[in-house]
């Protein structure tokens, strides 16, 4: 649960702003999408290998970052 301290004179879209950045570091709706379907452990970890390559690829220089 988010929960946002607002102050009496703040602006309600003040208020909403902080609750949207929060919402977004909470990574909630994340969390929900990758409920909606079982992955295997070994498909994430092979996502997850597959990412830390394409990362070093373009830290070397061998690749250009995708857009």
């Amino acid at each position: 649960m988010l929960i946002i301290d607002s102050k009496d004179c703040e602006n309600i879209d003040k208020a909403l702003k902080k609750y949207k950045k929060k919402f977004e570091k909470s990574q909630t709706l994340k969390q929900l999408r990758s409920r909606q379907s079982f992955t295997k452990p070994s498909i994430v970890r092979r996502t997850e290998i597959k990412k830390a390559v394409y990362k070093q690829e373009i830290v070397a220089g061998l690749r250009e970052p995708a857009r």
